[in-house]
């Protein structure tokens, strides 16, 4: 009996963990409210930025967290449309409009879905900590940037609303933490605005906000070669760019919740919420650090509830309270996105006792990660060369490390050179010439026990080694070589001597 009491319990499925408690399920519900009003504004200036409708950024933004909460990998992570999707696809849809961008939105996502299928999502390990904290600054960095054209040529009433926002937000929860600052902070001041009848500008100052529900559909383009040639460069960037973000923003994540997620499963999810957007007719997206930031650190969400609640609501507030979402103050919205830049910066990072007990080389990789994002305004462009950097840093670094060492024999017959260190292109280089081949006796032996190889180039410099020896009639014998090592030496040995 208790036998099947115990499988009848395996079979049954598990309650969702936004249920497990009252408390967990309105800190969702509250999170998915606030990210949602924080969604809108930034949705329409993506839309700006891409050059189409308002309503194709606000509608993307609702299919990519609604769909992502469904088949993403991470928990309470946003997905929406997004600025970098939005710089990579611009030029096409200028170009040749929108049934362009909505075909390479969808061909992104193909490519996506590709790309996570094939495990792309396992080179998040190559990218170091230095290169996560310069991605971590730069974006507290991008999101406050993005902030300071709300605060220029603006009605002076503009900044003491920002300021009362902040401090809201800061006080409010050393009252109760039962709902979320930042809702407060944005009823507080849009009551405040309507009440007093403040001018400033407002959500509905950004663009018309949508009155009907999206509808799915193929995009209006001639499906031939020429096409598929021309969207798909663009496709491809929209691919690379969206899947760099999400997996940089899921790894941020994971640290902030001390939780593990599933990057293939979100390089898949990703590329599906892609090509549902596509077919909504939306302008595609990815994974938004700060909506996440305010949806994980500000709000304290940890399940998939939030996410797709950040999407229903999000459509709910603009088809049937677009009059009530417009009216609400800019300078809301800024306070909060400022104090996610805040909490956002990994302050320690920049202490003077950090950086003293920091490698100059570590501290040059999160410097160079910032400045090329902040210059560029993407992420995945400073990402990759904060990894090239930090690769080139190591390589040198470790290049030293090879070293020689010659003991000769008593009755001077024989050498023995001990080789100690990881032998790979960079190392290799030097070692041809810590050799005295003609000083040396007719044996030598070159002693690998504390060494392994890496490489082809290594290979090659031994058998470099072995040549000028044997031009003076001198042999020479390997010894030592690890199991790994001697896989790749018996391999390659005297196959790369016409190099030389």
């Amino acid at each position: 009996m208790s036998a099947d009491t115990s499988a009848a319990r395996r079979l049954r499925p598990s309650r969702p963990d936004w249920l497990a408690s009252a408390k967990v399920f309105r800190t969702e519900v509250l999170a998915g409210l606030v990210v949602a009003l924080a969604l809108i504004p930034e949705a329409i200036s993506f839309s700006i930025i891409a050059g189409v409708d308002p309503a194709v950024g606000l509608f993307a933004s609702f299919t990519m967290a609604v769909v992502i909460s469904i088949v993403g990998g991470r928990k309470a992570m946003i997905s929406a449309a997004t600025g970098a999707i939005a710089l990579v696809i611009a030029p096409l849809n200028h170009e040749y409009g929108l049934g362009y961008l909505v075909a390479a939105v969808i061909l992104g996502g193909l490519m996506q879905i590709a790309l996570g299928a094939l495990g792309v999502a396992k080179l998040m390990r190559f990218v170091p900590r230095s290169v996560m904290v310069g991605f971590v600054n730069a974006l507290a960095v991008l999101i406050f940037m993005a902030q300071v054209p709300e605060l220029r040529n603006v009605p002076w009433a503009v900044y003491p609303l920002v300021a009362g926002g902040l401090a809201l937000m800061v006080l409010f929860p050393k009252v109760t933490k039962a709902v979320p600052a930042p809702l407060v902070s944005i009823v507080i001041l849009t009551a405040i605005t309507i009440a007093a009848g403040i001018a400033v500008p407002t959500v509905g100052d950004k663009g018309e906000l949508p009155s009907a529900l999206p509808a799915p559909g193929l995009p209006d383009i001639p499906f031939t070669t020429a096409t598929l040639v021309t969207i798909a460069p663009y496709a491809l960037a929209l691919a690379l760019v969206g899947l760099m973000e999400s997996l940089m923003t899921a790894k941020l994540v994971d640290d902030i919740t001390d939780t593990h997620s599933n990057k293939t499963r979100e390089s898949i999810g990703q590329g599906v919420a892609n090509v549902v957007t596509g077919l909504f007719g939306g302008m595609g997206g990815c994974a938004m650090i700060g909506q996440t930031m305010i949806n994980v650190k500000t709000s304290g969400a940890r399940t998939r509830l939030s996410t797709f609640l950040a999407g229903v609501f999000l459509l709910v507030l603009v088809v049937t309270l677009g009059p009530v979402v417009s009216t609400i103050p800019m300078a809301a919205l800024v306070a909060v996105m400022i104090l996610v830049s805040f909490a956002t910066f990994d302050w320690h990072s920049i202490q003077p006792r950090t950086l003293k007990r920091m490698p100059v080389g570590e501290t040059a990789v999160m410097a160079v990660t910032v400045a090329v994002v902040v210059a560029t305004h993407n992420l995945a462009i400073g990402v990759v060369v904060g990894v090239i950097t930090a690769m080139v840093i190591f390589a040198r670094r470790v290049a030293h490390l090879a070293e020689v060492s010659g003991v000769v024999d008593p009755d001077g017959t024989s050498v023995v050179y001990a080789v100690t260190g990881e032998l790979f292109f960079a190392s290799s280089n030097d070692l041809v010439y810590q050799f005295d081949y003609a000083g040396d006796p007719d044996d030598v032996v070159i002693d690998l026990s504390d060494a392994h190889i890496w490489d082809a180039s290594s290979v090659a410099a031994l058998d470099a080694i072995e040549t000028k020896y044997a031009a003076r009639g001198k042999k020479v014998t390997i010894v030592g070589l690890n199991k790994a090592s001697a896989a790749i030496h018996g391999k390659l040995a005297g196959q790369l001597a016409d190099s030389h």
